[in-house]
């Protein structure tokens, strides 16, 4: 189910970044260049149906964010590599290999 909620906030970013690309903002978007969707729909649905879409994906956003907390896959405390202790390496001191002395010329 983990993986399934994860796709749809994919799909979802998507969508939103494509709707943001396509609105007008204050130097004029994408949403100018497009003129098949202006004359059928007329400019002012378009910007009211854009600006919908983008709260409308923004909610799904929230709520698949709040939703996925209930779906992450858990993990016992125990197994996780930061309370793993590794046993401490013991050294013998009278177990030291020697080095050969080095020549003095």
């Amino acid at each position: 189910m983990y993986p399934f909620i994860i796709s749809l906030m994919l799909v979802a970013s998507v969508l939103m970044c494509i709707i943001v690309l396509i609105q007008e903002s204050k130097g004029g978007g994408l949403a100018s260049n497009v003129s098949s969707a202006n004359q059928i729909m007329g400019v002012r649905k378009t910007t009211d149906f854009l600006e919908k879409g983008t709260w409308v994906l923004a909610a799904a956003m929230v709520i698949i964010s709040v939703i996925s907390v209930a779906f992450v896959p858990k993990t016992n405390v125990e197994e996780t590599p930061i309370n793993v202790s590794a046993p401490a390496p013991t050294t013998d001191a009278n177990n030291v290999p020697s080095f050969p002395a080095s020549q003095q010329k």
